[in-house]
Parts: structure tokens; sequence; C-alpha cells
């Protein structure tokens, strides 16, 4: 049984699973205590898309706007938390047989990855268009996902970002569901408020329904 508020971010460790290619998480030491200076501090060093993140829609789309510009509103209020099965590699619209025609406004899904990261998973569901098409004519104007992207690993073309792109839906992605059951919840998420980028680091907490 959760209890309330209840975490969904990716606790964010030494060494914790990068995209390929993406700048390492590393915190490294500023002022000490210890060495005789009046406070603790860090330096923060990562990607945009690091644990659980937002991704902008510059992030895929040259024309798309930059994260400071997606109203903060998309990323707070009414979710459904939906447990899927992955076929050919990726959701597909199927998976929403049997809800209602109209959604929460934004989707969560819970594909079955665990809480840690090892290592970085190189196989995991994307988002086939048609999901992604489906969800937004029911009302769905935000996408979570449990998964590093909503696109596979060595995808080049990105269908399931251009899906998104095109149906005027925004993208979470690598949230921690593990042990979350399916049902209606308030999101918050809460991304780092940064000028002039294609995503950022997010807080993301589940409340009861009807708790906003």
């Amino acid at each position: 049984m959760l209890t309330f508020p209840h975490d969904i971010s990716r606790l964010l460790t030494p060494g914790h699973p990068n995209w390929p290619g993406d700048a390492p998480y590393r915190v490294n030491s500023g002022a000490r205590i210890a060495a005789g200076d009046s406070v603790n501090t860090g330096e923060l060093c990562t990607s945009t898309h690091t644990g659980t993140h937002v991704d902008a829609p510059w992030h895929y789309d040259d024309a798309g706007v930059k994260l400071q510009d997606v109203p903060l509103e998309v990323y707070v209020g009414r979710c459904r938390v939906l447990g899927v099965t992955a076929r050919d590699g990726a959701i597909q619209a199927d998976a929403l047989d049997g809800l209602p025609e109209t959604l929460a406004p934004r989707l969560l899904l819970r594909t079955g990855q665990p809480a840690h990261w090892a290592a970085f998973p190189e196989e995991f569901p994307a988002l086939s268009p048609a999901f992604v098409r489906d969800a937004a004519r029911r009302g769905v104007r935000l996408i979570g996902t449990d998964c590093p992207s909503v696109d596979a690993l060595t995808s080049k073309d990105l269908p399931g970002h251009a899906a998104c792109r095109d149906a005027g839906v925004f993208i979470l992605e690598s949230l921690n569901l593990e042990g979350v059951p399916d049902g209606e919840f308030d999101l918050v998420c809460l991304p780092l408020p940064l000028a002039e980028v294609d995503g950022a680091p997010a807080r993301a907490i589940l409340l009861r329904a009807g708790t906003l």
C-alpha cells in the first residue's frame, strides 16, 4: 500500500547509468566544513536527461519550444498510472482498450522497469505512434514512462517522439513506478527551472487523487 506523497523519481547516486554518450552524473566536492570552510557545497555535473527528466519539444524538434516555455500546468494535476506490456518492442494502441474514452490529462506507463538500474538498460518498450495518437485523442497531454525513452535505444528517426510532437503530447521519462498500482492519482512533477534547454531532471511525486 502506498503512502503519500509517494516519490516516483529515480534516486541519483554516484555512477547513475546515463544514456550512452551523455555527460555522466557526478557531484564534485566543493567547500567542506571539515577542511575549515563555513559550509559544505558541491559542484553538480550532469546531462539534462539524467534520471527522471522531462523532454522539452526542442529536444526532438528544432522548431519546438524550450523548457522555459512549457506551461508548468502540464506537469501538475490528475494522472492515471497504467501497467502495460509491449508487443513487437513497443506499446501498442490496444493497451488502452477497455479504458474510458476520456482519460486524465497525464498518463504514466508502468512497463516493469526496476526502481534502480545497475546498468543502463539496452532494451525497453518504446511507444508506437498509434498508441500516442489514441492517447491524445482521449485527452492525454503528458505521457510518462518508467523507461529511459519513448523510443528504442538504437532508433534514429524517433517515431515515438515524432508522434508526441505531432499530437501535442509532452514527455516525461525514467520514472520509478515500481510498486505503484493502476489507478488515478494527482501528479506533481517539477523540472529544474533551466532556461534555453532541451529538458531537465525532475522531482516527481504522486498524491491521492483529489488532493490538488
